[in-house]
């Protein structure tokens, strides 16, 4: 088995001492240190934001595996071969990342730690009234795997979840809202709002001034998924007219932040640096091996994309 490992954001050596552990009888090749390798002979593409033509390049390839768990980071190749079996990764690590992190800034605003934390600065001791957390309600706009998986943990420390798809979800103890006449419920019992969607030509820009009206005053947005979701200027223009009352931007249209961007300055929006749930090669190696094992067994593949449907 002959694989084409494809990044310039990922650590190669990391991944090959991994997938080769697993797989003794795998050829790991990087691009483009390895790029005299006959192509025809590659069964395997491994990649994230691969310049535009790389893949197609291998005309027998048995599938494209993303190193992440979007698959924007494959689809941005214009010219990439729709024929070949897509592959997302499905990463325990990244997951369990992913719901560190939305649980943390769901905690912090629940318990009003930014709000104790000047306090703590001022040398002020005061108590503030506590709201129980059922009545917290907190909804999760992209309910996928990380989605559900965020959700349930939210659910156990007894959050009111809610979560919005295309599709009809039963996940217990979590409300579900299905397409696009259900959002403006969902949008409306929503106190925080995480989103978690995949990046798709419709989901594009979803984030804008329509949607941010429709949330309840003061409400908080968490955006975990891609900067391309959120329209920056309708956010900054809900925060800054009191209707929402803070934001957590993981993600941003383009990475790095710029230094001169208004979001590092306003005081009601925390940067972090796209850090929320990033890929193990040691986790995200027993995914991609265990698929790479189906596919050799003549199996399908697990989390294989919809194309048509861009998740």
């Amino acid at each position: 088995m002959n694989l084409m490992f494809i990044s310039n954001e990922d650590r190669a050596d990391q991944w090959r001492d991994n997938l080769t552990a697993l797989l003794p009888d795998l050829n790991f090749y990087v691009w483009p240190d390895d790029q005299a390798v006959d192509p025809a002979t590659i069964d395997y593409v491994l990649a994230w934001k691969p310049a535009p033509g790389i893949i197609k390049r291998f005309p027998n390839l048995k599938a494209i595996l993303s190193l992440g768990a979007g698959i924007d980071g494959i689809t941005c190749d214009p010219e990439l071969p729709i024929d070949k079996p897509l592959v997302h990764l499905v990463d325990r690590s990244l997951t369990q990342g992913m719901v560190q992190f939305a649980l943390y800034w769901v905690l912090h605003f629940h318990r009003q730690m930014g709000t104790y934390q000047k306090f703590a600065e001022a040398r002020t001791w005061r108590q503030l009234p506590q709201a129980e957390v059922d009545a917290c309600r907190v909804g999760i706009l992209g309910f996928g795997e990380l989605g559900q998986a965020v959700g349930s943990a939210l659910a156990a420390q007894h959050f009111d979840v809610a979560g919005w798809s295309r599709s009809p979800k039963q996940i217990a103890g979590i409300t579900s809202y299905a397409g696009a006449e259900a959002l403006p419920g969902f949008l409306g019992r929503s106190d925080m709002l995480i989103c978690l969607l995949p990046l798709t030509p419709e989901t594009e820009g979803i984030i804008d001034a329509a949607l941010l009206a429709a949330l309840p005053r003061g409400a908080i947005v968490i955006n975990l998924a891609r900067g391309r979701h959120l329209v920056d200027a309708d956010l900054l223009a809900a925060l800054d007219s009191g209707h929402l009352s803070a934001a957590v931007l993981d993600v941003f249209y383009n990475e790095p932040l710029a230094a001169e961007h208004p979001f590092w300055a306003h005081e009601k929006v925390t940067v972090t640096p796209h850090i929320a749930a990033l890929t193990s090669p040691r986790s995200g190696a027993d995914s991609v091996a265990a698929n790479i094992e189906r596919i050799e067994r003549g199996e399908t593949p697990l989390n294989l994309i919809d194309l048509a449907r861009g998740y």
